[in-house]
């Protein structure tokens, strides 16, 4: 006995309907049995194992224009298919939006804008001080984030002068805002409170974070400073920008960063309400953001205050040169290193030899895989040492 399976316009089988044996091919053959050209489902009953390509074939089914239904015949089923022909559809092509072009050609756009930036790379040199500020190795559609401030005469003051690194977190706005504002708050202070420089420069530092919180702008910043006058220099700090001074070649921290880590920082913010964690192994305020204390940073305002920690001391002869900079520095070179790095070129008190020094340092920190932002200014104190 032989049986006959009709699969219609199977994608898989020929449209012809061939008889497949169900004996020994010894086994007499009996007249094939013709299925009717209903659907792809009846031409597989329940349990086939031919099944699912007839349900495949059914829900793939387009009517042709040329064809119409033919009633089974014997002779059809042998030489011709009967009901619709199947036609394999095409995928729909791929079109790109025209948005999406723009789109592509703005990015890039960005990306040229950011590395033609001037600020990418600064120097700034005087009688008494060199500035060098350069941008992140591969930080592609990073702005430099980081600024720097010199002002030889504070307020027009001869006698008084001011320097300081500001490191943005989040963007540029809150550093560049506080180098171009902190200076004159600062100078401001000074003349309300007859020249007491330590009140001025905390208050200095509460005031700019005031204002750059009331234009409502997102992103933050670390601040290192240092106010100098005949005898006398007040170095202060929000964050984990450093000053370090080469007193006789032996380095000197003057600041202490302020990093979540710190017991006395973690336990502040916890008595404040807040919590530190340690995420991906760094300690980080609600979860956020490495330093504790700074400008801006206004949705974290409650834990991250702009109150900065001062230090005042006596300029004297063992008083070389100071060294305020950024963590992109620090992270990568040791304080006692800098100043050894830094020391050959900074005791001549000459100003190609002191921005060489700030070249120096920060291409030592690049070579050793720093990729941030990174910024040095180094001051000469003999001028204003006390004697």
């Amino acid at each position: 006995m032989s049986c006959t399976v009709a699969i219609p316009s199977s994608p898989v089988f020929s449209p012809s309907r061939r008889p497949l044996s169900c004996k020994a091919a010894s086994a007499s053959p009996e007249p094939a049995v013709a299925a009717s050209p209903g659907p792809a489902s009846a031409a597989a009953p329940a349990g086939s194992p031919l099944r699912p390509f007839a349900l495949r074939a059914l829900l793939r089914e387009e009517p042709s224009p040329s064809s119409s239904p033919q009633p089974a015949s014997g002779a059809a089923v042998a030489s011709a298919p009967a009901g619709p022909v199947l036609k394999r559809r095409r995928p729909a092509p791929l079109v790109v939006p025209a948005a999406g072009a723009t789109a592509a050609a703005a990015a890039a756009a960005a990306v040229a804008a950011v590395e033609a930036d001037p600020r990418n790379e600064v120097e700034e040199e005087g009688e008494e001080f060199a500035a060098y500020c350069r941008r992140g190795k591969g930080r592609r559609r990073v702005e430099m984030e980081d600024r720097h401030v010199a002002k030889v005469a504070l307020g027009g003051d001869p006698q008084v002068a001011f320097f300081g690194v500001l490191d943005g977190h989040g963007g540029k706005n809150a550093a560049e805002f506080a180098a171009e504002n902190m200076p004159k708050f600062m100078a401001e202070e000074l003349k309300v409170n007859g020249g007491e420089i330590e009140g001025a420069v905390k208050r200095g530092y509460l005031k700019t974070d005031e204002e750059f919180l009331k234009r409502d702008e997102s992103g933050g910043a670390c601040c290192v400073t240092a106010v100098l006058q005949k005898g006398g220099l007040v170095v202060s700090n929000a964050g984990d920008c450093r000053a370090v001074l080469s007193r006789a070649g032996k380095a000197e921290a003057l600041t202490s960063d302020h990093r979540a880590s710190r017991e006395d920082e973690k336990e502040r913010i916890e008595n404040l309400g807040g919590f530190v964690v340690n995420y991906r192994g760094t300690w980080r305020v609600q979860g956020s953001l490495a330093v504790s204390r700074g400008i801006g940073d206004a949705h974290l305002k409650q834990w991250i205050v702009a109150d900065p920690d001062t230090r005042t001391l006596l300029v004297d002869q063992q008083c070389e040169f100071l060294i305020l900079a950024s963590d992109g520095l620090w992270d990568k070179i040791d304080n006692q290193e800098a100043v050894d790095l830094a020391r050959p070129l900074c005791t001549n008190n000459d100003k190609a030899s002191r921005m060489a020094a700030c070249r120096m340092l920060t291409e030592t920190s690049i070579s050793r895989g720093s990729t941030d932002d990174i910024s040095v200014v180094i001051i000469q104190l003999q001028k204003f040492t006390s004697s």
